[in-house]
């Protein structure tokens, strides 16, 4: 398996209905590395990281979200190293403040 790292922010009904918590949960239970935070513009953005089958499983669970939340669409792109060092220190995944 492929170590891979993916940006995903996501769009619709995302903030106030537990998004960033169920990002943590899920990516904790696939063992992933990464981060994820509420954007002011009102989407949700993660970064994910970790072998590639597990790593598009996450992002296609991040299309239908928590049972509140409303998905309208998933913007999926490369991420970076440096994107993934914004998590906290010595933690695995991070939940970051919002930008």
């Amino acid at each position: 398996m492929t170590d891979t790292i993916r940006h995903v922010v996501i769009r619709g009904r995302v903030q106030g209905v537990g998004y960033r918590a169920w990002v943590e949960h899920q990516a904790r239970l696939r063992q992933l590395e990464g981060w994820v935070r509420n954007r002011r513009g009102g989407s949700v953005e993660a970064v994910f990281a970790g072998p590639e089958a597990v790593t598009a499983g996450m992002i296609a669970a991040c299309e239908h979200g928590p049972s509140a939340a409303r998905v309208d669409a998933v913007d999926n792109d490369a991420g970076t190293p440096d994107l993934l060092n914004l998590r906290g220190a010595g933690e695995r995944f991070s939940v970051l403040p919002t930008v």
